[in-house]
């Protein structure tokens, strides 16, 4: 179905690649201060007071995009009340590299393996509730998370330390501008059920070299927002499926309405039955269901 990759390993190798790569310059520990975007050219100005011209700026810092705000770009979504609390976890059991999830009326609970004997832990809460458990000792922390999923894995410990974040939805209305584009977080983010994030993110990034690599053959301006409302007609609708399933499985499953829950246990035992449809659902949620995929996907 896919692979759990902690982001302590991801990171390293991305920045070996971007060291290893003799057409990326990189900046660390500097900021955009200011751009401009116009018909001739993308500029940035940095807090060092340094000057960069190109022919196309992309903004990929998250949710919060500054950039993304100075561009004059709206989000719309909303607060799903809701925070995820993570962690790793030691356990005596192994996991047999299988992915759990567990639907409670608060919200998801996911297990997701590692190596070893160690699983990621990430399990949603009201926000008044993850901010008292956040403030227990990590004895008492476990005494919470431990009955969540019962005790197929034996003795369970911590293994590292405990975060908590906002669930929240929220999409920019638009992913790109003249010489302006937008991708991952900074373009979306969505509920993390179907732990889609990251992939979403990705397929940006090749939706986007791929329409970029296309205009460059035909002799086109990549900058130019012709060739980047390409980009963004072939993302948006795939990212607001994606926002509209995850918030409609979050809805659903996080619910205690005793008609909903014969309802989604039916349909799931009908798709459990079913290897085609189950083969789908599995190529979705490993971010491969399109048949229009880049070339970076394929």
């Amino acid at each position: 179905m896919g692979c759990m990759v902690q982001d302590r390993y991801l990171r390293p190798v991305l920045q070996a690649a971007v060291d290893k790569n003799d057409h990326i310059d990189y900046f660390p520990n500097i900021k955009i201060q200011s751009h401009q975007c116009t018909a001739e050219c993308a500029n940035v100005t940095t807090d060092a007071g340094q000057d960069y011209t190109g022919k196309l700026l992309i903004a990929a810092e998250g949710r919060q995009s500054a950039t993304a705000t100075r561009a004059g770009i709206r989000r719309k979504g909303w607060d799903y009340g809701q925070s995820a609390l993570v962690c790793a976890i030691e356990h005596e059991n192994p996991h047999n590299a299988t992915a759990y999830q567990y639907f409670m009326p608060q919200g998801p609970l996911a297990i997701l393996p590692l190596t070893n004997n160690r699983s990621s832990i990430v399990w949603s809460e009201t926000h008044e509730r993850a901010n008292d458990i956040m403030q227990l000792d990590d004895a008492a922390y476990l005494s919470v998370l431990r009955p969540r999923f019962g005790d197929f894995l034996g003795d369970i410990k911590l293994a590292g330390k405990r975060y908590k974040y906002p669930l929240s939805l929220s999409i920019a209305e638009e992913f790109v501008k003249p010489r302006f584009a937008l991708i991952g977080d900074a373009a979306h983010g969505i509920h993390p059920i179907a732990g889609q994030g990251l992939n979403a993110g990705l397929k940006d990034i090749a939706a986007l070299c791929h329409v970029l690599q296309d205009a460059h053959h035909r002799g086109e301006n990549i900058g130019a927002i012709d060739v980047l409302e390409r980009y963004q007609e072939w993302r948006r609708f795939d990212v607001n499926l994606l926002a509209l399933a995850t918030d409609g499985f979050n809805k659903l499953f996080s619910n205690s309405n005793a008609l909903l829950r014969a309802g989604r246990a039916l349909g799931l035992g009908i798709v459990n039955q079913m290897p085609k449809m189950r083969r789908s659902f599995i190529r979705e949620a490993a971010g491969l269901g399109t048949k229009d995929l880049p070339y970076l996907m394929r």
